[in-house]
């Protein structure tokens, strides 16, 4: 059987994309920052991006799902989506082309991206046992990363997608990044690591 990974965010935006349409709130209103922010308070002040960024990163991502809910339910379902510092990732699959620019496109519509990093795949082939064992290389990859402790794990995002890991966040120097690439390409399954990992002191990052 053929499945489109639902991803874990997916499964906190859709209950507040839900909820604020319900009444009536548009997705990049001050009460919907304010919403998908407090959820995620926690941990974002830990986060080297501070938790002003991660507001920001977090007001994006529910823009950007709430444009695919409304253009299309499959781009929602479809493709994955990480937001760190306004760069965006998009990865998963799409069975058209036109899917794929589709995607991209609403993605620039969002207020504060300052990047879309295009990753989505054209095939019509994942299952059941591609979506298992992608999850499980990230479980190993999340576990790897917060037990190592030359490694502030929570600045990682990572994303998986038939054998292929995503890496995105930023490392405290060159030491702690190919750590972070190290322990990826170290699980059972991976065939490649991509990286977009930022070093702390880049001038690229949005201050």
């Amino acid at each position: 059987m053929k499945v489109r990974p639902l991803l874990r965010h997916h499964l906190f935006l859709i209950g507040t994309i839900l909820a604020l349409s319900a009444a009536g709130l548009s997705a990049c209103s001050p009460a919907t920052v304010a919403v998908s922010a407090g959820a995620k308070t926690a941990t974002a002040a830990q986060k080297e991006k501070g938790l002003g960024q991660a507001v920001n990163d977090t007001k994006i991502q529910i823009e950007i799902n709430h444009l695919w809910l409304q253009a299309d339910e499959k781009l929602f379902r479809e493709v994955g989506l990480q937001v760190e510092e306004g760069r965006v990732l998009l990865t998963g699959t799409v069975p058209k082309p036109e899917d794929r620019l589709e995607a991209v496109r609403l993605a620039w519509q969002a207020t504060g991206v300052t990047e879309v990093i295009n990753e989505i795949r054209i095939d019509d082939t994942d299952t059941v046992s591609d979506f298992t064992r992608d999850a499980w290389i990230n479980a190993q990859i999340e576990a790897k990363l917060l037990f190592d402790g030359e490694v502030l794990s929570i600045n990682y995002s990572v994303e998986t997608v038939n054998q292929t890991v995503y890496l995105m966040g930023v490392a405290q120097d060159q030491a702690e990044l190919n750590r972070a690439i190290g322990h990826a390409k170290d699980v059972d399954h991976v065939e490649r690591v991509i990286s977009y990992l930022r070093l702390k002191d880049d001038p690229a990052r949005v201050d």
